[in-house]
Protein backbone atom coordinates (compact mmCIF):
# COMPACT_ATOMS: atom_id res chain seq x y z
CA UNK A 1 0.00 0.00 0.00
CA UNK A 2 1.21 3.32 -1.28
CA UNK A 3 1.53 6.47 0.99
CA UNK A 4 -1.62 8.21 -0.44
CA UNK A 5 -3.28 5.07 0.09
CA UNK A 6 -2.25 5.08 3.61
CA UNK A 7 -3.40 8.51 4.23
CA UNK A 8 -6.70 7.92 2.84
CA UNK A 9 -7.71 4.63 4.98
CA UNK A 10 -6.77 7.16 8.18
CA UNK A 11 -8.62 10.01 7.31
CA UNK A 12 -11.18 7.54 6.37
CA UNK A 13 -10.70 6.11 9.96
CA UNK A 14 -10.82 9.43 11.54
CA UNK A 15 -14.22 10.90 9.97
CA UNK A 16 -15.50 7.19 11.10
CA UNK A 17 -14.81 7.83 14.71
CA UNK A 18 -16.97 9.07 16.97
CA UNK A 19 -15.46 12.18 18.99
CA UNK A 20 -15.48 10.91 22.98
CA UNK A 21 -13.69 10.33 26.24
CA UNK A 22 -13.27 6.64 25.08
CA UNK A 23 -11.68 7.59 21.71
CA UNK A 24 -9.38 10.49 22.00
CA UNK A 25 -6.26 8.13 22.37
CA UNK A 26 -7.05 6.39 19.13
CA UNK A 27 -7.96 9.33 17.41
CA UNK A 28 -4.11 10.96 18.83
CA UNK A 29 -2.81 8.13 17.21
CA UNK A 30 -4.43 8.45 13.95
CA UNK A 31 -3.43 12.11 13.55
CA UNK A 32 0.05 11.21 14.65
CA UNK A 33 0.35 8.97 12.17
CA UNK A 34 -1.05 10.86 9.24
CA UNK A 35 0.99 13.67 10.10
CA UNK A 36 4.21 10.68 9.96
CA UNK A 37 2.67 10.07 6.18
CA UNK A 38 2.11 13.31 5.28
CA UNK A 39 5.49 14.65 6.23
CA UNK A 40 6.88 11.83 3.53
CA UNK A 41 4.46 12.58 0.69
CA UNK A 42 6.34 16.25 0.71
CA UNK A 43 10.38 14.69 1.30
CA UNK A 44 11.35 15.04 -2.55
CA UNK A 45 12.08 11.79 -3.97
CA UNK A 46 15.04 11.55 -5.20
CA UNK A 47 13.92 10.55 -8.52
CA UNK A 48 12.05 13.55 -9.35
CA UNK A 49 15.67 16.10 -9.19
CA UNK A 50 14.77 15.30 -13.20
CA UNK A 51 15.35 18.31 -15.76
CA UNK A 52 12.63 20.55 -16.13
CA UNK A 53 11.61 24.22 -15.56
CA UNK A 54 12.62 26.11 -12.44
CA UNK A 55 9.59 26.86 -10.49
CA UNK A 56 10.69 29.00 -7.48
CA UNK A 57 11.41 32.46 -8.19
CA UNK A 58 14.53 33.92 -6.62
CA UNK A 59 13.61 36.32 -3.60
CA UNK A 60 13.60 40.18 -3.88
CA UNK A 61 12.53 43.06 -2.33
CA UNK A 62 11.56 43.71 1.02
CA UNK A 63 8.73 41.51 1.64
CA UNK A 64 7.37 38.49 -0.18
CA UNK A 65 3.79 38.03 -1.23
CA UNK A 66 2.09 34.75 -2.70
CA UNK A 67 -0.76 34.78 -4.52
CA UNK A 68 -2.32 31.41 -4.40
CA UNK A 69 -6.19 30.34 -5.43
CA UNK A 70 -8.27 28.10 -7.33
CA UNK A 71 -8.20 28.61 -11.38
CA UNK A 72 -9.95 31.65 -13.10
CA UNK A 73 -10.71 33.64 -9.90
CA UNK A 74 -8.71 36.44 -11.15
CA UNK A 75 -5.09 36.46 -9.91
CA UNK A 76 -3.31 37.31 -13.03
CA UNK A 77 -5.78 40.28 -13.74
CA UNK A 78 -4.70 41.05 -10.20
CA UNK A 79 -1.30 40.91 -10.52
CA UNK A 80 -1.11 43.20 -13.45
CA UNK A 81 -3.26 45.66 -11.87
CA UNK A 82 -1.31 46.11 -8.65
CA UNK A 83 2.31 45.74 -10.36
CA UNK A 84 4.16 46.25 -13.96
CA UNK A 85 4.41 42.93 -14.51
CA UNK A 86 1.65 41.70 -17.32
CA UNK A 87 0.56 37.70 -16.50
CA UNK A 88 -1.66 36.33 -19.12
CA UNK A 89 -5.32 35.88 -18.04
CA UNK A 90 -7.98 34.49 -20.11
CA UNK A 91 -11.69 33.29 -19.49
CA UNK A 92 -10.81 29.55 -19.06
CA UNK A 93 -8.89 27.52 -16.39
CA UNK A 94 -4.68 27.18 -15.56
CA UNK A 95 -4.07 29.95 -17.55
CA UNK A 96 -0.90 30.79 -15.47
CA UNK A 97 1.39 27.98 -16.04
CA UNK A 98 4.52 28.15 -13.80
CA UNK A 99 5.33 31.74 -11.29
CA UNK A 100 5.23 35.23 -12.38
CA UNK A 101 6.51 37.49 -10.13
CA UNK A 102 5.56 41.42 -9.79
CA UNK A 103 6.58 44.26 -7.72
CA UNK A 104 4.44 46.42 -5.63
CA UNK A 105 5.61 49.92 -4.76
CA UNK A 106 4.21 50.92 -1.54
CA UNK A 107 5.34 53.73 1.14
CA UNK A 108 9.01 53.22 -0.35
CA UNK A 109 8.72 49.28 -0.23
CA UNK A 110 9.15 46.47 -2.72
CA UNK A 111 7.18 44.03 -2.35
CA UNK A 112 7.24 41.07 -4.79
CA UNK A 113 3.97 39.52 -5.63
CA UNK A 114 4.05 36.33 -6.76
CA UNK A 115 1.05 34.76 -9.19
CA UNK A 116 0.81 31.19 -8.84
CA UNK A 117 -0.65 28.62 -10.75
CA UNK A 118 -4.26 27.79 -9.87
CA UNK A 119 -4.33 25.18 -7.14
CA UNK A 120 -6.58 22.44 -7.25
CA UNK A 121 -8.45 19.76 -4.73
CA UNK A 122 -5.92 17.14 -3.86
CA UNK A 123 -2.72 19.89 -4.26
CA UNK A 124 -0.83 18.70 -1.31
CA UNK A 125 -0.86 15.24 -2.94
CA UNK A 126 0.92 16.47 -6.27
CA UNK A 127 -2.53 16.68 -8.32
CA UNK A 128 -1.79 19.85 -11.11
CA UNK A 129 1.99 20.98 -9.80
CA UNK A 130 -0.09 21.50 -6.24
CA UNK A 131 3.08 20.79 -4.07
CA UNK A 132 5.44 23.29 -6.36
CA UNK A 133 2.99 25.49 -5.69
CA UNK A 134 2.67 25.05 -1.99
CA UNK A 135 5.93 24.75 -1.28
CA UNK A 136 6.91 28.40 -2.81
CA UNK A 137 3.96 29.89 -0.82
CA UNK A 138 5.70 28.14 2.44
CA UNK A 139 8.36 31.23 1.49
CA UNK A 140 6.09 33.93 1.82
CA UNK A 141 5.67 36.54 4.62
CA UNK A 142 2.00 36.96 3.56
CA UNK A 143 -0.41 34.66 1.59
CA UNK A 144 -3.25 36.46 -0.08
CA UNK A 145 -6.22 33.49 -1.06
CA UNK A 146 -7.86 35.07 -4.03
CA UNK A 147 -11.00 33.33 -3.47
CA UNK A 148 -14.91 33.71 -6.40
CA UNK A 149 -17.26 35.77 -4.34
CA UNK A 150 -19.72 33.51 -5.64
CA UNK A 151 -18.63 30.52 -4.44
CA UNK A 152 -15.68 31.85 -1.47
CA UNK A 153 -17.16 29.81 0.73
CA UNK A 154 -16.21 26.47 -0.58
CA UNK A 155 -13.14 27.24 -2.43
CA UNK A 156 -11.69 28.52 0.99
CA UNK A 157 -12.72 25.59 3.44
CA UNK A 158 -10.88 23.40 0.07
CA UNK A 159 -8.07 25.53 0.37
CA UNK A 160 -7.61 26.12 3.62
CA UNK A 161 -7.43 22.03 3.60
CA UNK A 162 -4.84 21.83 1.40
CA UNK A 163 -2.75 23.86 2.95
CA UNK A 164 -3.18 22.54 6.99
CA UNK A 165 -2.04 19.25 5.27
CA UNK A 166 1.83 20.56 4.28
CA UNK A 167 1.87 22.06 7.49
CA UNK A 168 1.40 26.16 6.87
CA UNK A 169 -1.13 26.95 9.18
CA UNK A 170 -2.83 30.36 8.44
CA UNK A 171 -3.77 33.56 10.57
CA UNK A 172 -2.24 31.25 13.75
CA UNK A 173 0.55 31.53 16.47
CA UNK A 174 3.11 28.89 17.27
CA UNK A 175 1.57 26.88 20.17
CA UNK A 176 3.16 27.40 23.61
CA UNK A 177 4.87 23.87 24.61
CA UNK A 178 7.99 23.27 25.76
CA UNK A 179 9.91 19.90 23.88
CA UNK A 180 13.01 19.23 23.95
CA UNK A 181 14.19 15.09 23.53
CA UNK A 182 16.59 14.20 25.45
CA UNK A 183 19.27 11.29 25.55
CA UNK A 184 17.82 9.21 29.14
CA UNK A 185 15.70 9.85 31.43
CA UNK A 186 11.91 8.70 29.98
CA UNK A 187 9.20 11.32 29.03
CA UNK A 188 9.07 14.36 31.92
CA UNK A 189 5.61 15.65 31.23
CA UNK A 190 4.46 19.41 33.13
CA UNK A 191 1.72 21.83 32.45
CA UNK A 192 1.41 25.29 33.67
CA UNK A 193 -2.45 25.94 32.63
CA UNK A 194 -5.19 22.84 33.11
CA UNK A 195 -5.08 21.01 29.91
CA UNK A 196 -8.64 20.27 28.74
CA UNK A 197 -7.69 18.34 24.97
CA UNK A 198 -4.21 16.58 25.81
CA UNK A 199 -3.35 14.35 28.71
CA UNK A 200 -0.08 12.59 29.88
CA UNK A 201 -0.93 9.44 28.66
CA UNK A 202 -1.82 10.68 25.05
CA UNK A 203 1.23 12.94 25.09
CA UNK A 204 3.40 10.18 25.78
CA UNK A 205 1.21 7.95 22.81
CA UNK A 206 1.94 10.19 20.35
CA UNK A 207 5.75 10.69 21.27
CA UNK A 208 6.28 6.91 21.13
CA UNK A 209 4.61 6.50 17.44
CA UNK A 210 7.23 9.08 16.35
CA UNK A 211 9.75 7.07 18.06
CA UNK A 212 10.31 9.35 21.04
CA UNK A 213 11.16 7.60 24.46
CA UNK A 214 12.80 10.48 26.17
CA UNK A 215 11.70 13.47 26.50
CA UNK A 216 10.68 17.29 28.34
CA UNK A 217 7.34 18.33 27.60
CA UNK A 218 5.54 21.52 29.24
CA UNK A 219 2.43 22.82 27.81
CA UNK A 220 2.04 26.60 28.44
CA UNK A 221 -1.51 26.81 27.50
CA UNK A 222 -4.22 24.29 26.73
CA UNK A 223 -3.35 22.67 23.00
CA UNK A 224 -4.71 20.38 21.11
CA UNK A 225 -3.31 16.65 19.95
CA UNK A 226 -2.74 18.85 16.28
CA UNK A 227 -0.88 21.43 17.90
CA UNK A 228 1.52 19.13 19.90
CA UNK A 229 2.05 16.97 16.56
CA UNK A 230 3.02 20.11 14.75
CA UNK A 231 5.20 21.10 17.57
CA UNK A 232 7.25 17.78 17.59
CA UNK A 233 7.40 17.67 13.64
CA UNK A 234 8.88 21.51 14.04
CA UNK A 235 8.67 22.14 10.37
CA UNK A 236 5.39 24.20 10.00
CA UNK A 237 4.89 27.29 8.60
CA UNK A 238 3.01 30.13 10.96
CA UNK A 239 2.06 32.87 8.45
CA UNK A 240 -0.54 35.90 8.17
CA UNK A 241 -3.39 35.67 5.21
CA UNK A 242 -5.60 37.72 3.98
CA UNK A 243 -9.07 35.89 2.29
CA UNK A 244 -9.41 38.17 -0.58
CA UNK A 245 -13.33 37.62 -1.84
CA UNK A 246 -13.01 39.09 -5.81
CA UNK A 247 -15.70 39.36 -8.37
CA UNK A 248 -18.23 41.13 -5.76
CA UNK A 249 -20.03 42.98 -8.64
CA UNK A 250 -21.59 39.70 -9.16
CA UNK A 251 -23.21 39.37 -6.17
CA UNK A 252 -25.91 41.27 -3.65
CA UNK A 253 -24.44 43.90 -1.69
CA UNK A 254 -26.04 41.72 1.72
CA UNK A 255 -23.45 39.16 1.02
CA UNK A 256 -20.84 41.97 0.25
CA UNK A 257 -21.96 43.16 3.25
CA UNK A 258 -21.11 39.55 5.09
CA UNK A 259 -18.29 38.69 3.35
CA UNK A 260 -16.30 41.87 4.25
CA UNK A 261 -17.38 41.25 7.80
CA UNK A 262 -15.35 37.93 8.22
CA UNK A 263 -12.10 38.44 10.08
CA UNK A 264 -8.62 38.68 7.58
CA UNK A 265 -11.32 39.18 4.81
CA UNK A 266 -11.06 41.72 2.21
CA UNK A 267 -13.93 42.00 -0.97
CA UNK A 268 -12.61 43.43 -4.42
CA UNK A 269 -13.02 43.81 -7.80
CA UNK A 270 -10.60 43.41 -10.18
CA UNK A 271 -12.93 43.78 -13.25
CA UNK A 272 -14.15 47.04 -11.81
CA UNK A 273 -11.09 47.92 -10.12
CA UNK A 274 -12.84 48.33 -6.66
CA UNK A 275 -11.49 48.40 -3.06
CA UNK A 276 -7.52 47.77 -4.41
CA UNK A 277 -6.60 51.08 -2.34
CA UNK A 278 -8.01 49.21 0.92
CA UNK A 279 -6.16 46.05 0.19
CA UNK A 280 -3.06 47.92 0.08
CA UNK A 281 -3.53 49.06 2.96
CA UNK A 282 -4.39 45.59 4.91
CA UNK A 283 -1.48 43.79 2.90
CA UNK A 284 0.91 46.40 4.70
CA UNK A 285 -0.27 46.12 8.07
CA UNK A 286 -0.54 42.35 7.56
CA UNK A 287 3.54 42.18 6.38
CA UNK A 288 4.11 44.48 9.61
CA UNK A 289 6.87 46.87 8.13
CA UNK A 290 8.51 50.29 9.14
CA UNK A 291 10.00 52.84 7.16
CA UNK A 292 13.27 54.78 8.36
CA UNK A 293 14.92 57.80 6.65
CA UNK A 294 17.99 58.28 7.55
CA UNK A 295 19.50 62.20 8.08
CA UNK A 296 23.84 63.02 7.72
CA UNK A 297 24.84 65.75 10.28
CA UNK A 298 23.84 69.48 9.31
CA UNK A 299 21.71 67.60 6.57
CA UNK A 300 18.26 67.46 5.86
CA UNK A 301 16.50 63.59 5.73
CA UNK A 302 16.38 61.52 3.10
CA UNK A 303 12.91 60.73 2.18
CA UNK A 304 13.50 59.52 -0.95
CA UNK A 305 15.05 56.41 -0.24
CA UNK A 306 13.86 54.62 3.06
CA UNK A 307 15.35 51.71 5.11
CA UNK A 308 12.54 48.98 5.06
CA UNK A 309 12.32 47.10 8.35
CA UNK A 310 10.46 44.81 9.97
CA UNK A 311 7.90 46.10 12.79
CA UNK A 312 9.79 45.67 16.14
CA UNK A 313 13.14 46.47 14.86
CA UNK A 314 15.67 48.35 16.86
CA UNK A 315 18.72 50.91 16.22
CA UNK A 316 21.00 47.93 15.52
CA UNK A 317 18.99 46.23 12.86
CA UNK A 318 19.29 49.44 11.10
CA UNK A 319 22.49 49.63 10.92
CA UNK A 320 23.15 46.31 9.67
CA UNK A 321 21.09 47.09 7.14
CA UNK A 322 23.46 50.30 6.44
CA UNK A 323 26.32 48.57 6.27
CA UNK A 324 27.48 45.07 8.79
CA UNK A 325 30.67 47.27 10.45
CA UNK A 326 28.93 50.14 11.31
CA UNK A 327 27.50 48.82 14.38
CA UNK A 328 30.79 47.87 15.86
CA UNK A 329 31.73 51.90 15.33
CA UNK A 330 28.66 52.99 16.78
CA UNK A 331 28.78 56.07 19.45
CA UNK A 332 25.14 57.01 19.76
CA UNK A 333 22.31 57.95 17.26
CA UNK A 334 19.92 60.90 17.26
CA UNK A 335 16.12 60.09 16.28
CA UNK A 336 13.10 61.99 15.42
CA UNK A 337 9.59 60.40 15.36
CA UNK A 338 6.94 58.64 17.11
CA UNK A 339 9.46 56.25 19.20
CA UNK A 340 11.04 58.90 21.35
CA UNK A 341 9.84 61.15 24.04
CA UNK A 342 11.07 64.69 22.39
CA UNK A 343 13.38 65.45 19.26
CA UNK A 344 15.62 64.63 18.57
CA UNK A 345 16.72 62.11 21.57
CA UNK A 346 19.80 60.58 21.92
CA UNK A 347 19.47 56.81 21.64
CA UNK A 348 21.57 53.29 21.69
CA UNK A 349 21.89 50.76 20.01
CA UNK A 350 18.79 48.57 21.31
CA UNK A 351 16.42 51.87 20.99
CA UNK A 352 13.53 50.26 19.35
CA UNK A 353 12.63 52.14 16.19
CA UNK A 354 8.83 53.28 14.31
CA UNK A 355 7.47 53.50 11.21
CA UNK A 356 8.35 56.90 9.79
CA UNK A 357 11.47 57.80 12.24
CA UNK A 358 14.79 59.76 11.13
CA UNK A 359 17.88 58.28 12.46
CA UNK A 360 21.14 60.49 12.57
CA UNK A 361 23.87 58.03 13.76
CA UNK A 362 27.19 59.33 14.76
CA UNK A 363 30.52 57.11 15.27
CA UNK A 364 33.00 56.60 17.54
Amino acid sequence: MGILEKISEIEKEIARTQKNKATEYHLGLLKAKLAKYRAQLLEPSKSSAAKGEGFDVMKSGDARVALIGFPSVGKSTFLSLMTSTASEAASYEFTTLTCIPGVIEYKGANIQLLDLPGIIEGAAQGKGRGRQVIAVARTADVVIMMLDATKGEVQRALLEKELESVGIRLNKTKPNIYFKPKKGGGISFNSTVTLTQCSEKLVQLILHEYKIFNAEVLFREDCSPDEFIDVIVGNRVYMPCLYVYNKIDQISMEEVDRLARRPHSVVISCGMKLNLDYLLEKLWEYLALTCIYTKKRGQRPDFTDAIILRKGASVEHVCHRIHRSLASQFKYALVWGTSTKYSPQRVGLTHMMEHEDVIQIVKK
